[in-house]
């Protein structure tokens, strides 16, 4: 019952996460070509820096590994699927007018033209013209994206991983209750979630919500942890993630409450009539406000830490001197070693506030009458 509940959330997890990277995608900085001539050497840098910065906690429609000297992108691309009175499917680097897709060039398909500005797909005509506001942003229309970004691929690649372990571990277990292999690594970790986080916070029904709890601890740790990784894998860091996993979290708990719960919420016992009119709205108020803590705290956390890794990283190329070389890589080694603490805390702190939501809402109360 425990691996069938493991397996429903996380499925369901896979599919709403990974098309929700779409509507944060667009914050994504264009790669148009802009004139800097004007610029001093310093502005360049900091223009270069900040580009360095937004390419690695941002998503993209093509996966980067290195930039080399002459400042070619070397990696891979990924499938764009856009839906627009019919599916339009293509390599980011498909060739269009011009150059490639992914370098902000127009392409057709079917007859039709279509233009990728700030990492968001816009229809078009031949020419590319998006017909600019004054704030810069498009009058043409937008249309439907379901493409596989850098953030889809990774939050794909984590399913396949976990079903991979996971699996095989439940497998394991049917031959002999003698942890073996990877199931050495992952066991303790389990009991702990069971015993320190399930246990304390649920109670006696915490078997029913282990599913969930080991899902979203295991899922969290491991975009975290390929967050560390020098490729701009920042899946955690996007609010979109984090908003439907705290989303989950308020399904279970609002779905899972019993009568007390509703009871203290709405009418609570041994309260002045008067207070509870008072108190009924900021209860409830309360009950969004918790998953909002769940969703702020991962994104805010895992944003500011590479945000400050990139930072000092470009301090370097800004001050060009021994001190700055020796100063900003040991502060970016420290910082670095303080995200692989954060990345399994966040993990941790998340499914413990779930654990502990989930238990206020099954918590049978005794009243005195």
């Amino acid at each position: 019952m425990l691996k069938k509940t493991a397996i429903l959330f996380y499925s369901f997890m896979t599919f709403v996460l990974a098309f929700a990277q779409h509507d944060n995608a667009g914050n994504q900085q264009g790669r148009a070509v802009t004139e800097t001539s004007a610029l001093s050497e310093k502005e360049k840098i900091s223009q270069e820096n900040k580009e360095y910065i937004d390419h690695d906690i941002l998503d993209a429609h093509d996966f980067t590994l290195m930039v080399d000297k002459e400042g070619h992108h070397i990696g891979f691309p990924l499938p764009v699927i856009i839906y627009d009175e019919g599916f339009h499917v293509f390599m980011s680097n498909a060739e269009g007018k011009g150059g490639e897709f992914i370098h902000g060039y127009p392409i057709e398909s079917k007859g039709k033209y279509y233009k990728l500005y700030h990492e968001k797909i816009y229809r078009t005509d031949a020419s590319g013209d998006l017909k600019l506001d004054e704030n810069n942003h498009p009058t043409v229309d937008r249309v439907l994206d379901l493409s596989i970004t850098k953030s889809v691929l990774i939050i794909l690649l984590v399913s396949v991983l976990m079903v991979f372990i996971f699996v095989g571990m439940a497998r394991s277990y049917k031959k002999s209750l003698v942890p073996a292999g990877v199931a050495k690594f992952f066991e303790p970790v389990v009991v702990f979630i069971r015993d320190d986080i399930a246990i304390p916070n649920i109670g006696h029904k915490y078997k029913r919500y282990m599913g969930y709890l080991l899902t979203v601890f295991f899922y969290i740790l491991f975009l975290n942890i390929l967050g560390l990784l020098p490729f701009g894998i920042n899946v955690t860091g996007n609010i979109a993630i984090t908003f439907f996993l705290a989303v989950l979290t308020y399904l279970i708990t609002t779905f899972s409450g019993n009568k007390d719960y509703w009871q203290h919420i709405f009418w609570m016992p041994g309260v002045p009539v008067p207070m509870k009119l008072i108190m009924m709205p900021i209860e409830l108020l309360g009950t969004i406000t918790k998953p909002f803590a769940l969703m702020i705290r991962l994104f805010a956390n895992m944003t500011a830490g590479h945000i400050v890794i990139m930072s000092l990283i470009g301090l370097i190329y800004v001050f060009k001197n021994v001190i700055a070389g020796i100063a900003f890589p040991f502060l970016t080694f420290v910082i670095y070693l303080l995200e692989v603490l954060v990345a399994f805390l966040q993990a941790y702190i998340f499914t413990m506030l779930s654990a502990l939501f989930i238990g206020m809402a099954v918590e049978e109360h005794e009243h005195a009458h």
